[in-house]
């Protein structure tokens, strides 16, 4: 099983990425997706998860400006961030999640099976 993701960069603050993540290895339609980031000296955390049929689940924080999408037919994950702030800047990782969605169980690490490797965000401001 692998997951790639990709799309990180730096930017400046008010400015749009969009990460995509492939994975290989999985019937990507039978899992739930999600996003997680990690900043500098600080914990791993949640920030979007997308379900088989496509519910939907944010950090608070994102909420009108990340908008997470699938695309089953190339096995993607996306996740589209609008309105940067610095305080977005982190290594942001896809994972996935073959058991049944829960939207509280979405956001924990410990319910998510496979990660991809990474990709950096920076966002100056």
């Amino acid at each position: 099983v692998q997951l790639q993701a990709s799309g990180g960069g730096l930017v400046q603050a008010g400015d749009s990425l969009r990460l995509s993540c492939l994975v290989y290895g999985i019937t990507f339609d039978l899992y739930s997706m999600g996003w997680f980031r990690q900043a500098p000296g600080k914990e791993r955390e949640f920030v979007a998860a997308i379900s088989r049929s496509e519910l939907l689940k944010y950090k608070d924080s994102v909420k009108g400006r990340f908008t997470i999408s699938r695309d089953n037919a190339k096995n993607m994950v996306y996740l589209q961030m609008d309105s940067l702030k610095p305080e977005d800047t982190a290594v942001y990782y896809c994972a996935a999640n073959g058991g049944v969605w829960n939207p509280i169980r979405s956001t924990r690490e410990e319910s998510y099976g496979y990660w991809g490797q990474g990709t950096q965000v920076t966002v100056s401001s």
